[in-house]
């Protein structure tokens, strides 16, 4: 059936536990669309961050947003839409997924589940406006119905290596063994869904819930001995760990393989938007530049030109300090993208890394 577009104008909300936060301590700031926790006390982004990693930590997800697509037609329409293979995706099994334009360029990133009735796309608050607007535009005859679940479904996260033992001590059954399969549990009488992500490095969970069930397990998560983290430690992981975000290290100037993001293509699914230009990619062999890491003597700003001996080849999209070390990611041409070139970038010498980090 057909959808027409509609003009929306895209506002930050806070998130379902932001006050609740606030209240706690937390200074807030506007993160993926949303207003949420950045950090819990000026002196305390180190030790969030060596919950992140070391211990257990929990923060609020609910920048996250989420859409329901329903209809005959969902899985078969949807598939033609994305890089990756929703058409085979097991019952509460989900997979990473790019949008492109014909071009092949990077639209936005999704990770979409199969919910029985429905599909549920997961993505950044600041995506879903932009991702609506292009999925509904190739809504023509068929039977699909795209809707914003975002203020219905909330998200909290737990990461680290503790996570397991905590989740178990405020009462949450850990059920799901794999990574993208979503388990369907109960809670004190309230409905949760558990979702682990794909990592093979650090154990991480996502809890689905509604919005007014979070504070009430966001204090028992507390209890049980997860310390609470913001938006600056979570952005020193993702630096860390190598995951680019979209409008930061993805935009539409690029082209997939560039990212480095494998496991969002499958080149057996068959025809989706922009296949035509991956595939052509595929059997040529590369691309010309690509996501990696780097490291620098001093702190380096995201924009910043690479230079290899004099020469521009690429540039930085984010930067954190960990651990006192100056990390980044960026893109560099293919030919110097070995680990161990030595780069400058702000004048600033520096090396490309490996992704993951390693400590």
């Amino acid at each position: 059936m057909f959808r027409p577009m509609t003009q929306t104008t895209q506002t930050t909300a806070r998130t379902a536990l932001a006050e609740k936060l606030a209240a706690a301590g937390a200074t807030l700031a506007p993160y993926a669309g949303a207003e949420t926790a950045a950090r819990f006390g000026a002196a305390d982004v180190e030790r969030e961050f060596a919950a992140l990693t070391a211990g257990c930590a929990v923060y609020d997800l609910g920048w996250r947003g989420k859409i329901r697509a329903t209809g005959e037609d969902r899985v078969r329409w949807l598939n033609g839409m994305v890089t990756n293979n929703v058409k085979d995706l097991a019952l509460n099994q989900g997979n990473y997924n790019f949008v492109l334009s014909a071009q092949g360029r990077i639209l936005g990133d999704i990770y979409i589940y199969h919910r029985g009735d429905h599909l549920l796309l997961d993505t950044e608050r600041s995506q879903v406006e932009p991702l609506l607007k292009t999925l509904n535009h190739f809504i023509i005859m068929d039977d699909v119905e795209l809707a914003d679940i975002s203020g219905e479904l909330t998200s909290i996260g737990v990461q680290g290596p503790q996570s397991d033992d905590v989740l178990k001590a405020a009462g949450v059954p850990v059920a799901c063994a794999d990574p993208l399969v979503a388990c369907d549990v109960d809670w004190k009488g309230r409905k949760l869904t558990i979702t682990r992500m794909a990592s093979p490095d650090f154990l991480t969970y996502e809890l689905w819930l509604a919005p007014a069930d979070a504070a009430p397990l966001w204090d028992a998560i507390v209890a049980a001995g997860a310390t609470p983290a913001g938006t600056e430690a979570l952005e020193k992981f993702r630096v860390m760990a190598g995951v680019p975000r979209y409008g930061v290290d993805i935009t539409e100037r690029y082209l997939p393989q560039e990212t480095n993001q494998g496991h969002a293509l499958n080149f057996s699914k068959g025809c989706y938007i922009g296949q035509e230009i991956v595939e052509r990619i595929r059997s040529r062999g590369q691309v010309h530049r690509g996501l990696t890491g780097f490291t620098f003597d001093s702190p380096v700003a995201p924009g910043a030109k690479i230079q290899v001996e004099g020469k521009d080849l690429g540039e930085l999209t984010s930067s954190a300090q960990v651990q006192g070390r100056n990390l980044a990611l960026g893109y560099i041409r293919r030919e110097a993208e070995k680990p161990g070139t030595q780069v400058t970038a702000g004048g600033v010498a520096g090396k490309v890394a490996s992704l993951p980090f390693k400590f």
